[in-house]
């Protein structure tokens, strides 16, 4: 008999991104930071953004009841700030959420056709695919081939030639098409669209 195993939630793997406090072993680092006005009541002098010994960062981060936290690790020498480090994770993935929200979304809409598409139906998936490209999605157009009708590869051709060409206006073909198992593909994406 088989036997079961446990499955864990998967871990906020963003805690173990940055290093902060005993984590961090160089001997010098780049202090920035907004907050450096109290770092300078704490060391007693004005302290600006510059290099200064890690055991020093580290007494100062402590008497403010903060964390030293290494935000750059590749720059030499690596960046730092002192912050409290679970406010400088929330922050972070706040920021994270907001650029993923701006992303644009690519959507793909598929328009099928066979080799011997009439041209009632080829009018009535062009209009559909007008009106995809207007939303401002990508349109695949496809010629299936089933059976005998692989044939027939240089009728698929000249429709998608037909439909890239009534499309013009709206968008333009990424490349020719091409075949693809028993499917001859064309992709179109839209044209930007000068808002007036």
């Amino acid at each position: 008999m088989a036997k079961r195993t446990k499955t864990f939630p998967k871990k906020d793997l963003t805690k173990f991104r940055f290093r902060y406090n005993d984590q961090i072993r160089l001997p010098e680092v780049r202090l920035v930071g907004d907050n450096l006005d109290a770092v300078s009541e704490v060391a007693g002098r004005t302290i600006e953004s510059g290099v200064f010994p890690t055991r020093k960062l580290k007494e100062w981060a402590t008497q403010l009841e903060l964390d030293l936290v290494e935000i750059s690790p590749n720059a030499d020498p690596p960046v730092v700030k002192i912050v409290d480090y679970n406010k400088f994770l929330y922050e972070k993935k706040k920021k994270e959420k907001e650029i993923k929200a701006k992303a644009a979304k690519t959507v793909v809409k598929e328009i099928r056709f066979g080799p011997n598409t009439d041209d009632h139906d080829f009018d009535f998936k062009l209009r559909h695919a007008r009106k995809f490209l207007e939303e401002g999605a990508k349109v695949k157009a496809y010629v299936h081939f089933r059976g005998r009708t692989i044939v027939f590869k240089d009728r698929g051709e000249l429709l998608l030639l037909k439909f890239m060409k009534e499309l013009e206006d709206l968008g333009a073909a990424e490349a020719l098409p091409k075949m693809e198992g028993r499917r001859m593909t064309v992709i179109i994406s839209p044209k930007k669209i000068k808002k007036k």
